[in-house]
């Protein structure tokens, strides 16, 4: 896609000060990730745990409820990244979503119908029926290959009895002619408190470690992005210790990873509140041949969190917090408990 002339006016303001005195435009593609927060229809599905979200569940979901949720989920989205890329992202990952269904419903709206997005998504295993997914514009994202990797964890206290939780969504293919890979994640909750629960998203990093290394394998200098709602923030062992992402991108060697959440959140901002307390459970990690400094094909450029004013909750108990879509039990008409976040791959026209 190209830049609008204001935004190519950006890009240039910061390449011409930070790199030559010449001037240059970029191409620019927002990738995202947004946690819908409870995307169901309206159905009740025999196979799940659905049942609250139904007209006769203790949530009232009912078919208002849920088009105006998805008129809310589709503003969103359409805005994230346009301040400079002039659109909505080329590439967006999503969970907490039941099923296709919604997410056909959800491109169906008007923000969002023609802008071309194709859908990759599997049913996951998990037993409230949330799964994760991919958009993707189809003008210039062209999948070579998608599958689900399973994640198979066991009680802390019963080794015999399985957590049936999401799966991980890899998806490759070409991005304006280059190959890049995508990894869509919704790692295990902190239900039970977050020491009890931290060996199943230990679990959860060490199987998305064990997929962007096979990438590595056969591409050494491949192009990785690991997106997602880690239930972490940056600084959890999952994500240093097991999946091993750096602060810094200075001096990155090959097959490495590179977390530019990390000084978001050292700064105290997050992507969804608890008592209180900010955390930046939604994260990009790339991987090092993006974090280089050649623009003749695509880099990473920035990283951000989406919080526009409309997507904070403007008073009561949780003023301040992202306006979620529920609370009580009763809709809010607010969006989601998480703010989605994301990052611009750039490259020379």
């Amino acid at each position: 896609m190209k830049l609008k002339i204001t935004s190519v006016f950006l890009i240039i303001l910061t390449f011409t000060t930070l790199y030559s005195q010449e001037k240059k435009e970029y191409k620019v593609n927002t990738i995202a990730f947004y946690n819908l927060e409870n995307l169901f229809d309206t159905e009740d599905d025999p196979l799940t745990f659905d049942d609250d979200r139904t007209p006769e569940g203790k949530d009232h979901w009912t078919e208002e409820i849920y088009r105006a949720k998805l008129a809310n989920m589709a503003k969103v989205i359409s805005e994230i990244g346009s301040e400079v890329s002039g659109t909505s992202p080329t590439i967006i990952g999503v969970c907490e979503i039941e099923n296709r269904k919604v997410l056909e419903d959800l491109l169906n709206q008007e923000p969002l119908v023609n802008k071309g997005y194709g859908i990759i998504q599997f049913d996951s295993p998990d037993r409230r029926g949330i799964d994760v997914a991919l958009f993707y514009k189809r003008k210039l994202f062209i999948p070579t290959n998608y599958k689900t990797h399973e994640l198979i964890i066991f009680d802390n206290h019963d080794k015999t009895k399985r957590i049936y939780t999401r799966d991980q969504l890899v998806v490759s293919g070409m991005l304006d002619g280059e190959k890049i890979h995508f990894i869509v994640n919704h790692w295990p909750s902190r239900s039970g408190g977050e020491e009890r629960s931290r060996p199943k998203r230990i679990a959860a990093a060490k199987l998305n470690k064990q997929i962007i290394d096979s990438i590595f394998v056969d591409e050494p200098y491949a192009k990785i992005i690991t997106m997602g709602d880690l239930n972490d923030d940056p600084t959890s062992p999952s994500v240093k210790k097991y999946l091993k992402a750096k602060r810094k991108p200075d001096g990155m060697k090959m097959k490495e990873l590179y977390n530019p959440m990390e000084n978001m959140a050292r700064q105290g901002l997050g992507s969804l509140a608890y008592r209180d307390n900010w955390n930046l459970f939604d994260q990009m990690i790339i991987s090092t041949e993006l974090t280089k400094k050649d623009f003749s094909s695509y880099r990473f450029y920035k990283a951000g969190i989406y919080n526009k004013t409309f997507l904070v909750n403007a008073h009561g108990r949780y003023k301040g917090y992202p306006y979620r879509s529920f609370v009580g039990g009763g809709f809010t008409g607010g969006y989601s408990d998480h703010f989605p976040v994301y990052l611009y791959l750039i490259k020379e026209k």
